[in-house]
């Protein structure tokens, strides 16, 4: 698609106001993202493109704020200060996260590069994060060495959620759909949100509060990375089944088994 040129004589409410009428589906996603996240994206959305921002330039925005609070964490001595900053700084970064694709639908229509750009940054900040985590802990020598392993643990579940979920999303196009539907046809409900909210990024961004309280972190840390590995084992034989029932465009091998 062409970019759209920004409209000098459109206000911020109308910008707004546009933007709600050209939002992509966040129903089933989890509850912070959902209901908190995305909101703040598209305030930042209208922003951004009133200011003149490219969707390229809002990614490397975010870029900016999360791989601050990444390099805090490891560099910081676990404090309440430092607890607080990372979680504001990872929020907002993943506020701008959200407003990037919300940019490029008000311009029109983003780009392959923009859409790479994207997943090769969130690939990067789902890992590093963890592994940054375990880099403050043991260089500040304030938990056991066995507790080293928990970040670890949640960085490798992490990465192969993300993994797979970008995978279904670009077997789902490649097939002919943009989104997973419920049994009956019906996009996914509210308490489906709720459900999966420990999985949530934003939860993880938030538990970062705690952090001044190590031990108490830790055990809410570890609940959040125990929720999630328990969630990706029982959605992987759910999407494997829904990857069995999709077609394969025809004259185009998409590998493995039949």
């Amino acid at each position: 698609m062409t970019a759209t040129a920004v409209r000098p004589d459109e206000t911020f409410a109308q910008t707004l106001q546009r933007l709600g009428g050209v939002q992509k589906g966040a129903k089933g996603a989890p509850a912070y993202s959902r209901f908190v996240n995305r909101r703040a994206g598209r305030v930042l959305a209208a922003w951004a493109y009133r200011a003149g921002l490219t969707p390229n330039q809002v990614t490397l925005v975010s870029a900016a704020w999360t791989f601050s609070a990444i390099a805090l964490l490891a560099l910081a001595p676990p404090a309440w200060w430092t607890g607080v900053l990372v979680a504001v700084l990872l929020l907002v970064g993943y506020a701008f996260d959200s407003a990037d694709g919300q940019v490029a639908r008000l311009r029109g229509g983003g780009s392959i590069a923009g859409e790479w750009l994207d997943h090769v940054i969130d690939a990067v900040k789902v890992s590093s994060l963890h592994l940054a985590l375990l880099v403050g802990l043991f260089r500040a020598d304030v938990v056991p060495d066995g507790w080293l392993l928990v970040p670890l643990a949640y960085s490798a579940v992490w990465s192969v959620l993300f993994f797979t979920m970008i995978l279904n999303d670009q077997l789902r196009r490649q097939a002919g759909q943009t989104m997973r539907a419920t049994a009956d046809g019906s996009r996914p409900s509210v308490l489906r949100s709720l459900v999966v909210a420990p999985t949530d990024y934003g939860v993880l961004c938030l538990a970062f509060v705690l952090y001044g309280a190590t031990l108490p972190f830790l055990v809410v840390y570890g609940l959040l990375g125990l929720a999630t590995a328990g969630y990706l084992a029982l959605a992987m034989g759910s999407w494997f089944r829904e990857m069995r029932g999709l077609r394969r465009p025809t004259g185009q091998a998409l590998g493995g088994e039949s």
